[in-house]
C-alpha cells in the first residue's frame, strides 16, 4: 500500500511537471500592425501567422490597423519589449540612417525585380543595424508602385505647383518639393482628417493606401507613376525570439522566408486589380505623362547624389554593390 502511494505520488508529480513544461512552451505573442485587415500586407501576415501556429506552440495575436500601437511607434514598442513583434515602414526612419529611405529614391529600383535586388543588398546592413537595437527582421514586404491622387487632372508639371501633398518619408518629401508641391509627412492614420482640415489636398502613395483610406472621398484622379517600391519589415524583439525553443525559432524563420517570397508576388498581382477598384469607385485612373516621368527620373538621379553625401561609407558600399549587379 505504501509503495503504491509513493508510485502514485511520483506519477502525479511527473504529470504536473509535464503540464508545467507544456504550459511554458505554449505562449501567446501580441503583434502590432498599422494597416487594415483587407490590406494585402496584413493578409500576408495572417498567412505567416497561420503557418507559425500550425507548426509550433506559439500563438500570435495580431492587432492590426493601429488598434494597439500607432504605426510610427511600433519599432520602439518592439525594441522595449512592449510587444514581441510588429510591422514597420522603413521609410519612416530616414532621420536615423539614410539607408531607411534609399528605396524611396524614385527610379533607383523601378521594378519588382530591382526592388528585390535592392532588398537583398540591404539585408546584411539592416540586420546589423537592427541587431544593435535589439531587433531582428523576419521578412520584408514591398508596397506597389506609387501614384498621385489629385482633385484635378495631371497633365503637366504645372498641375503640381503649390499643391499641398501628403507623403510618407523624407525621400518622398524631397521628391514632392522638387516637383513643385508643398510636401508634408503625415502618418497613414491622419490622412482623412488632414483632408477635412485642408492640411493636404493630394497624395503620393500606392493604390493599396488609396483603397485603405478611400481616397475617392477626397480626390478624383489617380495618376500612376510606378517609380518607387518601398518596403515594410516585420520585426521581432531579438531577446524574446532567442528565448524560444530552437524548433520554434526554425519554424518561424521558415514561415518568414515563404512570407517574403509571397509578399512580392501578392504585391505585383494586386496592383492592376487595385487600380481597377479606384476606377470602380469613380476615380479617373491614368498613367503619368512622359514629361512628369522624365522629371522624376532627373530628380531620382539628383537624389541619389544627395543621398551619397549624407550616407556612411558602409551604406554607400551597399548602393554601389546594388548598382554594379
Amino acid at each position: 500500500m505504501f509503495a503504491n502511494r509513493k508510485f502514485l505520488a511520483a506519477g502525479a508529480a511527473a504529470l504536473a511537471l509535464g503540464l508545467s513544461a507544456a504550459a511554458a512552451q505554449a505562449q501567446t505573442w501580441i503583434m502590432a500592425s498599422g494597416y487594415p485587415e483587407d490590406n494585402f500586407l496584413t493578409q500576408n501576415i495572417r498567412l505567416f501567422i497561420e503557418e507559425v501556429e500550425a507548426n509550433t506552440d506559439l500563438t500570435i495575436d495580431l492587432q492590426s490597423n493601429d488598434t494597439l500601437i500607432k504605426l510610427d511607434a511600433i519599432k520602439t514598442a518592439v525594441q522595449r519589449g512592449q510587444v514581441p513583434m510588429g510591422e514597420i515602414r522603413l521609410g519612416v526612419y530616414g532621420n536615423e540612417d539614410p539607408m531607411y529611405i534609399l528605396a524611396g529614391v524614385p527610379f533607383l529600383a523601378p521594378t519588382y525585380e530591382d526592388a528585390w535586388r535592392l532588398k537583398e543588398a540591404q539585408k546584411p546592413y539592416f540586420a546589423e543595424k537592427l541587431e544593435a537595437a535589439g531587433l531582428m527582421v523576419l521578412f520584408y514586404q514591398p508596397w506597389p508602385g506609387q501614384g498621385f491622387y489629385t482633385k484635378t487632372p495631371v497633365e503637366t508639371l504645372a498641375d503640381f505647383e503649390g499643391k499641398k501633398l501628403r507623403i510618407y518619408s523624407t525621400a518622398t518629401q524631397k521628391m514632392g518639393e522638387m516637383l513643385g508641391f508643398q510636401a508634408t509627412i503625415l502618418p497613414f492614420a491622419e490622412i482623412p482628417q488632414a483632408f477635412s482640415t485642408g492640411l493636404i489636398e493630394a497624395l503620393f502613395t500606392s493604390p493599396q493606401t488609396g483603397i485603405d483610406i478611400q481616397a475617392w472621398d477626397n480626390t478624383d484622379h489617380f495618376t500612376y507613376a510606378g517609380a518607387i517600391y518601398s518596403k515594410n519589415a516585420v520585426i521581432v524583439n531579438k531577446a524574446m525570439f532567442d528565448g524560444l525553443p530552437e524548433d520554434t525559432r526554425t519554424a518561424i524563420l521558415n514561415a518568414a522566408s515563404l512570407a517574403e517570397e509571397r509578399a512580392w508576388k501578392m504585391s505585383a498581382e494586386t496592383t492592376e486589380a487595385q487600380i481597377g477598384i479606384l476606377a470602380q469607385n469613380g476615380m479617373t485612373t491614368t498613367e503619368a505623362p512622359e514629361p512628369i516621368m522624365a522629371r522624376m527620373r532627373e530628380i531620382g538621379k539628383t537624389m541619389v547624389e544627395d543621398w551619397r553625401a549624407t550616407a556612411s561609407p558602409e551604406a554607400i558600399a551597399v548602393l554601389d554593390a546594388y548598382l554594379a549587379e
